[in-house]
């Protein structure tokens, strides 16, 4: 990179008023949702929409194109151990394209739809992250939650469900509450899972888990840095039949960098939340008050 072009980019990062992160700053840019810069440091590439120089939207390897840098989206392919061949998939939430292009080589017959709110991230994915889009795999421009609504409507059913829509702090409220996840639900086949990328430290973290259960019953929390949510429409499999998808599975997991070794440990059924744990909903979902530690 030239200095010229790398002196006006660091000009960019002052003005949206972020801290720049080590490496090399590839593109800064403020869309109308978020403050986005785009970096490479030791052999990844990463997005981020934070000040915080340690928080981190995505990441991919220069080195592996397979790989998922981020433990938790290796975590959030646990959910094909609850149904191991999802023919139709919805992910909110598309960052740098990683879980989508992962999904896109294991599940090459799949049919994704990827809904992302900001069309600036969806040109950052393929500029500098280099997402493809397959024949099997459309591009959603809008809000999750107002596309859900609309497959609703249109009787749509998916396999797999995968929420991992955050602004610049966390989940953005309106796809945290009960109405929303009833939604999701009934965009669920029989033997639909949903898997959701939460924060393992939060106060949220017990209204989340209320809420999950008063749509769906028992549900796996997967907890490592971040926690996975995986919930089902039908109830959870059992240990044996975990294991059986894990071992149908495994191959293309490794592929990603993780495995029955990894995963199936992880498999908790959530627990323990205290009573009077209050639901989120539409009226009440101040996550901007209970995101912190």
């Amino acid at each position: 990179m030239n200095e010229k072009k790398l002196s006006a980019l660091a000009v960019a990062v002052l003005a949206i008023g972020a801290t720049p992160a080590a490496g090399e700053i590839l593109h800064v840019e403020k869309s109308l949702y978020r403050n986005i810069v785009v970096y490479e440091d030791n052999g990844v590439r990463c997005m981020r929409f934070s000040r915080n120089a340690t928080t981190r939207q995505t990441c991919i390897s220069l080195t592996d194109d397979r790989y998922l840098v981020f433990n938790y989206m290796r975590t959030m392919m646990g959910a094909l151990y609850v149904n191991p061949s999802p023919s139709r998939i919805l992910i909110v939430g598309l960052g740098g394209g990683a879980i989508a292009g992962a999904l896109q080589k294991m599940l090459p017959t799949a049919k994704i739809d990827a809904v992302e709110i900001d069309p600036a991230v969806v040109r950052v994915a393929r500029t500098y992250f280099g997402f493809v889009p397959t024949q099997q795999t459309d591009i959603y421009e809008e809000d999750g939650r107002v596309f859900a609504k609309r497959m609703l409507k249109q009787g749509v059913k998916y396999d797999l469900v995968i929420l991992d829509a955050f602004d610049h702090q966390y989940i953005p409220e309106h796809l945290l509450t009960r109405e929303f996840l009833l939604e999701v639900r009934g965009l669920l086949t029989p033997r639909g899972v949903v898997t959701t990328n939460t924060y393992a430290s939060t106060r949220l973290y017990d209204h989340e888990s209320a809420t999950y259960h008063s749509v769906f019953g028992n549900f796996y929390s997967l907890v490592t840095n971040n926690r996975v949510i995986i919930a089902t429409v039908a109830g959870l499999p059992d240990t044996d039949e975990l294991r059986r998808n894990a071992e149908a599975v495994e191959a293309r997991l490794r592929a990603v960098g993780t495995g029955k070794d990894a995963l199936l440990p992880l498999f908790k059924v959530e627990s323990g939340w205290p009573a009077s744990t209050r639901i989120l909903t539409d009226q009440y979902s101040p996550s901007n008050l209970l995101n912190g530690t």
